[in-house]
Formats: C-alpha cells, structure tokens, sequence
C-alpha cells in the first residue's frame, strides 16, 4: 500500500526548489503564458480572480510577514543598510546612463531610446521580483532591504533626475505600508519561536503563488508593440544587473555577500506608468509617451524573465568561493542534509 502512494508522489515542490531559481521562473511563466493565451482565466471572479490575479498585494504582505519573522532582532541594522546601498547604486547608475545618453546623442537619445526612457527604466526596479528572488537567493536582511528599496517605485526618483522635484512628493505612507507586515512578522518571530519555524515551512508555498499573481498581469503581446527598442532597453536592464552585483557586494563585508545585488536589474511594470507622469509635469514630453510607455513596459517583461536565470547564475557562481554569504549558506544546508541521512540511518 504505501508503494502505491509513492508512486503519485510526484514531489513537485522539492524538483522546483532543486532548479535554480526554480520556485520563481516556473509559476512566472505558467502565469505570463496563461494570461497570454487564456486571458479571460485570471478575471473568471471569486477566488481565482482574488487569488491569482488581484492577490498580489495581499500575498507580499504575507510574504513580508513570514520574512519579517525570520529576522534576528541583533541583526535588525543590516536590512537597512542592504536597503540603502541598493537604492541609491540603482539611482545613480541610472541617472549617469541618462545623462551620458543625453549628452552624446542629446534628447532623441540612441537606438530609439530617448535620456527619460533609460532614466524611468534604470531607476524603477521590480520590487515583487526582488522579494520573490530573495526568498531563495538572499535571506532575510535581503528582503528586509525592500523596504527601503521599495522608494524607486514610481516616478519620484526619475522627476528628481529630470530636474521636476517639486512636483512629486516622498511617498512616505507606501514606505509604511511595506515596513508595518514586516514589522509584524519581526515582533512576533522575535517572540515566539513556533511561529518563526511555521513561516520558514510556509515561505515557498507562498512564493510559488505571490510568483503567478506577478506574472497574471503579464503577456508576451506587449514585446510586438515595442519593438527592438524595447527588449533593448529589457537586455540593457538586466545586463545592468551585472554592475549591481558586483556594485552591491563592494559595500559588503565577505560574510555578507550574495547575489541579490543582480536581484535589481529590472525595470518595474509601474515604472511604465512613469512617462505619463513626467509629461503631466512638463507637457514638452507628451508626444512620447505612447511608445516610451510601451518601451518601458516590453522591458519590464525581459527583466522579468532574464533577471532569475542571471541572480542563479551568479550565485552558483558564489557557492564555490569560501567565506561569502552563498557559501556559508549552501555549506549549512549540506551539513543539515547531512545530520538528517544520519538519523534515518540510526532508525533504520
């Protein structure tokens, strides 16, 4: 009898968790081709709807909470730090491309790609993207960062590039909102041991689905629009990835160091929304926002895609470098592995 339930165990979950990147690309693509495909699934109503589709808020929520609990209350600084040395190389990465671009090739910009696109597209990471990465790249001061790093969202940074800072305001309650769920998971996780180890099993059941919600209001449609600028604009963003990485890691101490530096080259699907917003501040751009908001958007879909495979790429990379955070990580997992093969042994 348990031979017949061994062979419909098809440990699905464990096969994904054994890919690099697995818990991330997998439902992100089973979303993004679903919705391509079967648009009219994710808007069916009732639970799916709420679930796949308009869950995504709810579901980072949850996440931020089972990452918050995680949180070691003596390590509460790092988080902050991680969040401040990422914002801030996003920032200025992006808005010395833009102003290079504009300079050399002045406002049309090169290849269709005009100074305010790079700067919206450069500046504005995928913060969803980031949180899901985190889950199996970082460890909890990683996701812990999003706090801080969540400020790129949005047009604030890219008005202050182009020289309209008195036009936007410091979004101060979206910064609240992100912090309170961890600040929950943290409080309780430092108190209650139960909970801290119910949130660790939970964490990629929640990945997994938190993933498809991102990738449901995605489709492959949006890169024809676009056109060759913009998955131009998508491989320039993630390849930007590369310079984060090792940007990142050059504020680390070695015991600190991972892969999530490269978690950042993305380009947000929000961000598509800011060209609309720049032109609503200087109606000189309105002529452009048509395609800038398509380049924007087809990029936000490449990153999307691109950005797991380079984040897994670099950190299979790290595992075999002694004394960095991917190393001392992989090297506990072995030895944990190991104590457990070494009890069943005992019992059997």
């Amino acid at each position: 009898m348990e031979k017949v339930k061994k062979g419909y165990d098809f440990q699905l979950l464990e096969k994904m968790k054994k890919i690099p990147g697995g818990l991330v690309i997998i439902p992100l693509i089973i979303a993004v081709l679903i919705n391509t495909f079967f648009p009219s699934f994710f808007s069916i109503g009732g639970f799916t709807t709420g679930l796949f589709k308009n869950g995504q808020p709810a579901m980072m929520g949850l996440f931020l909470i089972i990452c918050g609990s995680s949180i070691d209350v003596r390590q509460v600084g790092m988080p902050l730090y991680k969040g401040i040395v990422l914002t801030s190389i996003k920032f200025i990465v992006g808005v010395l491309l833009g102003y290079i671009v504009g300079s050399l090739f002045g406002p049309i910009g090169v290849l269709g790609i005009t100074p305010m696109v790079l700067i919206s597209a450069i500046t504005n990471s995928n913060s969803s993207l980031y949180i899901s990465l985190s889950s199996q790249f970082g460890d909890a001061t990683d996701t812990g960062a999003i706090s801080i790093l969540s400020l790129n969202d949005g047009p604030f940074f890219t008005l202050i590039a182009l020289g309209a800072t008195g036009l936007a305001n410091i979004p101060l309650m979206a910064l609240v909102a992100t912090i309170v769920p961890l600040l929950i998971g943290f409080i309780w996780g430092n108190l209650d041991s139960g909970f801290k180890k119910t949130c660790a099993g939970a964490q990629p059941i929640v990945t997994f689905f938190m993933t498809i919600a991102i990738g449901s209001s995605t489709n492959v449609k949006t890169i024809l629009t676009a056109g060759s600028s913009g998955i131009i604009l998508g491989l320039l963003s993630t390849i930007l990835g590369i310079a984060f990485y090792y940007l990142f890691n050059l504020f680390m101490k070695k015991e600190n160091r991972n892969a999530m530096g490269a978690a950042i080259g993305t380009t947000a699907l929000n961000a598509a929304m800011t060209p609309a917003a720049i032109a609503a501040a200087d109606p000189s751009f309105a002529g452009v926002v048509d395609l800038a908001t398509a380049q924007i958007a087809t990029a936000s879909i490449i990153t999307l895609f691109l950005c797991p495979f380079l984040v897994a790429y670099l950190n299979s990379r790290m595992m075999k470098k002694p004394g960095n955070a991917v190393y001392i990580r992989e090297r506990k997992r072995k030895e944990s592995l190991l104590i457990q093969d070494q009890e069943l042994l005992q019992k059997a």
